[in-house]
């Protein structure tokens, strides 16, 4: 069955709107709002206020959003940028880099924006179907990742939208010829999945793991034993060979406890204590100094 040809993103009024007449007002249109965003007024109110202004219609005060950021944004999103991937696993919202390469694509309009990024003004609104596009623009994703030399894709897709499944299947059969690993994942959001990858405590721990700092080959320790040079509760001291498991082998518990579901059960519990509050990892749950918590991060082996 063909796929029918479309022009992702195309919208007749772009040529006018985005012309280069309209371009100098709405440079200055972006402007006002940085300079309002900066002095701590909401980009909503902002960009309303300035759209009103310089009479821009909706599709121009969404480019102008989109492409605005206040200066700490755009340094924290340079200080992220990284020179090399090679060797490493890397996160992708899978939607928004395959629809905006499918603009490209569809010589529609994308902006440059203020941090450095390159967006679209398609919009999901919670539908999507894939084009004649969507293959080019995912060998064009192979192609950049195999030439990056990373270990591993992770792609995050948002599951309440309209043929996720389709094209989760799409990138897993697609991607699989390069030299790369190729990872699939179905979400209720993906920004909110990769908030969460990407949290400096998540990272830390990743980093943790992947360091075999405090792991036999086996398991990893339950305390470490830095945790006894600093003031902690007296169970974090340190005791050599014991694991998160003795106990429960001690009273033969795993007899009567469903381990498959006790650990799926953990991790569930895991994930919302690392999550639900993140702010709270900055002053509390710490026995040590700040600059060694990476390495007081605790794992288990079931």
């Amino acid at each position: 069955m063909s796929t029918n040809i479309v022009r992702r993103g195309f919208v007749p009024t772009d040529e006018k709107e985005f012309g280069e007449k309209s371009l100098q007002k709405l440079r200055e249109a972006q402007k006002d709002v940085f300079m309002l965003i900066n002095r701590g007024y909401p980009i909503k109110s902002a960009s309303t206020f300035v759209g009103n202004h310089y009479l821009l219609s909706e599709r121009q005060r969404m480019a102008v959003v989109r492409s605005t950021s206040d200066s700490l944004a755009i340094q924290r999103r340079l200080e992220k940028e990284k020179i090399s991937a090679e060797g490493e696993t890397v996160q992708i919202d899978g939607f928004n880099i395959i629809i905006t390469l499918e603009v490209a694509l569809s010589h529609s309009t994308l902006i440059k924006c203020m941090d450095g990024t390159i967006r679209d003004l398609a919009g999901l609104r919670g539908t999507y179907k894939i084009i004649d596009k969507t293959d080019m623009a995912l060998k064009m994703i192979g192609e950049s990742l195999e030439a990056l030399k990373v270990k591993k894709a992770v792609f995050y897709i948002d599951k309440p939208v309209s043929n996720s499944g389709r094209l989760k299947s799409k990138i897993l059969d697609m991607l699989e010829k390069y030299d790369f690993e190729v990872e699939c994942e179905l979400v209720d959001n993906a920004d909110k999945a990769l908030e969460d990858k990407n949290h400096p405590v998540i990272q830390g721990i990743l980093k943790y793991l992947s360091s075999g700092k405090d792991f036999d080959g086996h398991v990893w320790l339950n305390t470490i034993k830095s945790n006894n040079d600093y003031p902690h509760a007296e169970w974090w001291s340190y005791n050599e060979s014991v694991e998160l498991y003795e106990y429960m082998k001690e009273c033969s518990i795993s007899t009567l406890v469903d381990m498959n579901e006790f650990k799926e059960l953990l991790q569930k519990q895991i994930h919302h204590v690392l999550t639900y509050d993140k702010s709270i990892w900055a002053i509390d749950y710490v026995c040590k100094r700040s600059e060694n918590i990476s390495s007081s991060i605790l794992n288990f082996k079931i």
